[in-house]
């Protein structure tokens, strides 16, 4: 029956929409609103049908998506038309990515353009992120996550020209380009914020906004702060308006309030004009802040993921071949939710950065051992059938150790000494080899998150401020058993500008007056072009870190196990110090891999009989892929290196 009455309506809707939509040619567009207006209407209903301008609101909605569809370039749509018919296309395991600021790789989006790309072919990336680039304000701009202008390139690194250029050139390529959409907030300096501080109340509802401290005072009582050193609190006075507004992240960005139908609308159509520009992938940033509910964290709430699930669905009628990523640091028992409900297609979003296996790898490069990182991966709910990890070991952002506490006294640890035991590895105060700054540091608890370059935090700087070849090479090693892991884990490998060549610490963040209170710039550093240059010089770090990633890149790109479709086992290994993972090929289940590494210092060693029960047979010719060498065995034993690790088959 309600399907009946959604159906009613939308042939209602369309013969309300503009004529100048109705002329136009709208034969998929009508394929694909038929097949999901059921779900868009419901939705939209859930969150909005208690309004009295509910049908005019949802009339909008369809007319921005048709409008959308209407300015898609005849390519695009054919590359829609494409990956309808491949619909695991993004699951293969040829995929790896990059993550870089355009000023910080290159000078500008033109030098990226024109001299960057060949670099990133060369390590074999065919992603690339490129982060923040919309307009924002001079200063107060969280790394360019406060946008003044949605639809606006900031002209300290291009224009909208050069950026579909770049889209242009990175899809002859075959590169995926993956392009942020700040859903959560404004900056302050946004049309629309400048509108409410101008009175309009109409715009003033674009935000949660209060002439007194009351409603904000009850809010504060259950609300988290993700600032709490540099921007306590979640409201902030805004004295051209005279009233609070809510700013969850810093005092300078205004959360946009989601229970008004114009904002999610306006959302949508900023959505489909950069998917109208060429992006393939839209970076949903901080997705579990969407909905704010009194009494609540105001943090992965379900009419967030309603939002999610609408805005999905939006974006599958005008724009089908466009995927999101979700950028959820939550809880693991709250980040596949975001892939969506559905047991086997993402509705929400295919891509979900793994925060937690990121937290987990740099804990057992600390301990030197694999336990919490085997019992937190146990613990990871499993993702649906056609969604995919974002696998990382750096980014933009700080270190958060949020693993559960439950996982963390399983392994016989104590939760806030094990914690504290970290910040103090991290940075430097237990044996001084990694170089690591603390951020946002709880004192109560002694708490803090971690920032730093994975260079620094593996140990490079203080090797090489030793000029210690044995402390070097160990550095070299951890970086790529942290790679080693990330590029087998399943999903999308995720690597960081300059990583790729051991970029170290920048500490000349702390003399930018607009960066100094903000130590995560110390790793938001600019590539060294003429450091990068010496990946072709045999005996140089660069040349060694370079080289052995690039290869391993190679390699991963050729192993149809190492593709994403739940074809993952953990290994169940009778040592502390080893991670194990079982890699099988879904179209061969026989044509498998056996992911070993080891994070200990020290050699351990793999009794054959072990690896006999998972598949490989210890009679046979074991190869390590990673290296194309064969792996040492002696009297039963696999003998696995210190901060090494194998990708096992047999030949």
């Amino acid at each position: 029956m309600y399907e009946q009455v959604s159906h009613s309506l939308l042939n209602s809707i369309l013969n309300d929409l503009k004529p100048e939509i109705r002329r136009q040619d709208l034969r998929h567009f009508y394929t694909r609103l038929g097949a999901n207006f059921y779900a868009i209407h419901s939705l939209f209903s859930t969150l909005y049908g208690h309004r009295d301008d509910f049908n005019i609101q949802i009339l909008n909605l369809v007319e921005t998506m048709a409008r959308g569809y209407i300015q898609r370039s005849a390519e695009l749509e054919e590359l829609d038309m494409k990956r309808e018919r491949d619909h695991n296309w993004f699951l293969s395991q040829k995929w790896v990515g990059m993550a870089l600021y355009s000023n910080g790789f290159a000078e500008n989006l033109e030098d990226l353009l024109h001299n960057r790309i060949g670099y990133l072919q060369e390590l074999g990336i065919n992603m690339v992120h490129i982060m923040p680039i919309l307009k924002c304000p001079v200063g107060q701009s969280d790394g360019g996550y406060a946008v003044s202008d949605f639809r606006q390139i900031d002209e300290r690194v291009g224009t909208l020209n050069i950026f579909r250029q770049v889209a242009n050139e990175f899809r002859k390529r075959e590169i995926l380009l993956v392009h942020d959409i700040i859903l959560n907030h404004t900056s302050d300096e946004h049309a629309w914020a400048q509108k409410a501080k101008a009175g309009e109340a109409h715009y003033q509802d674009y935000y949660y906004t209060f002439e007194d401290r009351r409603i904000p005072d009850i809010y504060e009582q259950s609300m988290p702060q993700v600032f709490p050193g540099t921007d306590p609190g979640n409201f902030t006075w805004s004295g051209e308006m005279q009233r609070w507004v809510m700013s969850v992240f810093h005092h300078y960005q205004w959360d946009l309030n989601y229970s008004n139908p114009e904002v999610l609308i306006q959302i949508v159509d900023i959505i489909l004009f950069w998917a109208n520009q060429g992006v393939d992938v839209l970076r949903l940033d901080a997705v579990a802040f969407l909905w704010k509910r009194l009494g609540s964290t105001c943090q992965n709430e379900r009419h967030a993921h309603l939002i999610l699930q609408l805005l999905k669905d939006c974006c599958q009628v005008t724009a089908p071949s466009v995927l999101f990523i979700a950028e959820a640091i939550v809880a693991p028992v709250e980040v596949t939710k975001y892939f969506g409900e559905d047991a086997i297609v993402a509705k929400e979003c295919e891509v979900a950065y793994n925060a937690t296996l990121m937290a987990l790898l740099w804990d057992a490069i600390a301990t030197k051992n694999a336990k919490l990182l085997c019992q937190g991966l146990k613990s990871l709910p499993g993702k649906l059938d056609r969604a995919t990890w974002l696998n990382y070991v750096r980014c933009h952002d700080d270190i958060g150790f949020g693993f559960d506490d439950q996982d963390i006294r399983a392994v016989g640890y104590e939760p806030r000494a094990h914690r504290r035991f970290l910040t103090d590895y991290f940075t430097g105060s237990f044996d001084g080899q990694a170089r690591g700054l603390a951020f946002n540091r709880d004192d109560a608890t002694g708490d803090a998150r971690i920032c730093g370059s994975l260079a620094s935090l593996a140990g490079l700087e203080t090797a090489l401020e030793a000029d210690d070849q044995a402390l070097i090479q160990a550095a070299i090693d951890r970086i790529l058993l942290l790679h080693g892991v990330i590029l087998s884990f399943g999903g999308i490998p995720l690597i960081y500008n300059g990583d790729g060549i051991g970029t170290l610490n920048d500490y000349s963040f702390s003399d930018d007056p607009s960066k100094s209170h903000d130590n995560r710039w110390v790793h938001r550093t600019k590539i060294d072009w003429k450091r990068a240059e010496r990946r072709n010089q045999p005996g140089t770090v660069e040349h060694s870190l370079f080289g052995a990633m690039q290869k391993l890149i190679a390699i991963r790109k050729e192993i149809p196990a190492f593709a994403d479709f739940n074809n993952r086992e953990l290994l169940p290994l009778e040592n502390d110090h080893l991670l194990g993972m079982v890699r099988f090929n879904p179209q061969r289940p026989s044509d498998l891999v056996v992911v070993i590494a080891n994070f200990d210092s020290s050699a351990h060693g793999i009794d054959l009989e072990t690896l006999s029960r998972h598949g490989l047979n210890p009679r046979g010719r074991l190869v390590d892929l990673a290296s194309g060498l064969s792996p040492l065995l002696q009297d039963g034993v696999l003998a696995v290196g210190g901060q090494q690790f194998h990708w096992l088959t047999e030949t």
